[in-house]
């Protein structure tokens, strides 16, 4: 790489994380604001908050960094126009489209950084906010507690009304079902704690329905296998946006394997996907409004041109993925239709500036 690649690269990563710092720092702020109501419920005080609120920045980082990248690039690239450093360069026989190589290089840098913060840290992070929230409000280590759970094993319907921690629930009910989908049996669990690869059932009080009566059986303890695991559990009851791509992967799977419904799993697998394209085609959008209309503006109004396109493409990224689940669109067409759109009117705009 030449040294003025370099050196459009260097403004670029500078103005991001200048923009970066500024952004997260109001998307911090926010968020203590709005959940300083929750505070002083158990040991949940404001010490507890501003942890809470550190460790989901990953989460707001990864949500904001195609507008932060997009409005990096357009002061970045300003601050190049402004001191007329940008027409040196093109005088001096410097291509637009080296110009834009160099914004898609660091593009691809900010993208693969992208997928790095959204498959792990911000899942990370998040899973640790909400357990150290939950631990702080109700003592107990985990998360879900007390929150009611559905779920299907095969023929089994399982309703979990205590989550006490991925490996352990309790007050559990387990409906069979037939082939008809007619109620076979239903069983009521006190405990069951996961152990060498099955569920170990204690107080179980199992009812088996036939046509014209109910045969009622007591075990102290009961041994219970099927592909309801911890790691199943655990993926089940986090948030989508709290999953890696690889945990997103596992539960579609488990829910496909269950006849039951993926396309909101797999809209998220798919957005996370998309997401590093999507950075790079938020900088490459950039680039012609600061070398044509934006060349003779300000740093105030290229800000005001960024956070108004990228509140434009929020808007349609929210609007086709939930269309997409109205007319039962491939998850990949709503997650990447946006993308693409940008990705196409980045193109024609290059080409005109030219």
């Amino acid at each position: 790489m030449k040294r003025i690649e370099r050196y459009i690269m260097a403004h670029i990563f500078g103005l991001t994380a200048v923009v970066a710092l500024a952004l997260m720092a109001i998307h911090a702020f926010l968020t203590f604001v709005a959940e300083m109501d929750t505070t002083g419920r158990g040991a949940y005080g404001y010490w507890e908050l501003f942890q809470y609120v550190l460790w989901l920045s990953p989460s707001g980082l990864y949500l904001l960094l195609p507008i932060i990248a997009m409005l990096g690039t357009l002061l970045g690239l300003g601050v190049l126009a402004g001191q007329s450093e940008l027409t040196a360069m093109r005088a001096a026989g410097v291509s637009l489209l080296r110009i834009g190589a160099a914004t898609a290089a660091a593009g691809a840098v900010l993208g693969a950084f992208t997928l790095l913060l959204g498959d792990w840290l911000a899942p990370y992070g998040q899973q640790t906010a909400e357990s150290l929230r939950t631990e702080a409000r109700y003592g107990v280590e985990g998360r879900g507690v007390g929150e009611p759970i559905w779920l299907r094993d095969g023929a089994h319907v399982f309703h979990i009304k205590k989550l006490i921690a991925e490996d352990r629930i309790a007050a559990v009910e387990i409906y069979t079902l037939g082939r008809d989908l007619s109620l076979q049996a239903a069983m009521t669990v006190e405990d069951a704690r996961y152990a060498d690869g099955a569920w170990q059932l204690y107080g179980v009080r199992r009812t088996e329905f036939g046509i014209d009566s109910a045969k009622v059986a007591e075990h102290s303890t009961l041994r219970w296998e099927g592909s309801l695991s911890p790691a199943v559990l655990r993926l089940f009851v986090l948030e989508a946006n709290a999953l890696s791509i690889h945990g997103l992967a596992q539960l579609v799977a488990y829910l496909r394997g269950n006849n039951l419904d993926a396309a909101d799993y797999e809209l998220a697998l798919w957005r996370k996907l998309v997401a590093p394209f999507t950075v790079v085609t938020m900088m490459l959008f950039a680039v012609p409004f600061v070398l044509t209309s934006a060349r003779a503006a300000g740093a105030g109004q290229r800000l005001l041109v960024g956070i108004i396109v990228g509140l434009v493409f929020y808007v349609l990224n929210e609007v086709s993925a939930n269309t997409g689940q109205l007319f039962r669109w491939t998850p990949a067409v709503s997650a990447a239709a946006p993308t693409v759109m940008f990705a196409a009117l980045a193109v024609v705009r290059l080409a005109r500036a030219r």
